[in-house]
């Protein structure tokens, strides 16, 4: 799917080079004590990166994941399953079944309070070329690969809500309205 900025949902979009690694209780934290909890809502996300910039699977991974010593967050999963690449390739992050269900390894740092019941996505962007400001950066092809991506989503689990993070925190990823966006594409929640 690298080659393609469409998602029709019927494609399997490209996993990361990081290899799948069955669950273990490292990746589990002492708040996860749930096999699974139904899917609530759909997370869109920003990387809050400069306009342009392209981002890997691998920044994010650091980003995420590295201790704090070394500039990560020290986390030991990252915060989204899919990744909007400035080309529209859609690149999966975390391994995901595509069921309602949230299993504990499909579970994201994207909110804190909110992971256990989303699914967490993110486009590479999100500020200003200069890095210091909010701005709605999505490429034609990163807005087209969403829409579709949130079109198959809503047909699949009509009952789950899509929302931008800044309608669960004082942020302002992912740099757009969510909710007039949904309306301008004709979902209805």
């Amino acid at each position: 799917m690298r080659n393609s900025s469409r998602w029709t949902g019927e494609q399997t979009v490209r996993l990361s080079r990081q290899p799948f690694r069955q669950p273990t209780s490292s990746i589990l934290t002492k708040r996860t004590v749930i096999d699974m909890a139904i899917l609530k809502q759909l997370v869109i996300h920003c990387t809050a990166t400069p306009e342009g910039r392209e981002v890997t699977a691998a920044d994010i991974r650091a980003w995420h994941t590295n201790p704090t010593s070394k500039g990560g967050r020290g986390w030991k999963q990252v915060g989204y399953t899919d990744l909007f690449h400035l080309d529209g390739t859609v690149e999966r992050l975390v391994h995901n079944n595509e069921d309602s269900n949230v299993d504990p390894w499909e579970i994201t740092n994207g909110a804190a309070g909110y992971n256990s019941v989303s699914r967490h996505v993110v486009y590479a962007g999100g500020c200003t070329r200069d890095g210091k400001t909010a701005k709605d950066t999505r490429t034609p092809a990163q807005q087209e690969a969403l829409e579709a991506y949130v079109k198959d989503f809503h047909r699949r689990f009509p009952d789950v809500r899509i929302i931008g993070h800044n309608e669960l925190a004082a942020k302002a990823c992912p740099s757009f309205d969510v909710q007039k966006w949904l309306k301008s594409i004709g979902i209805k929640q």
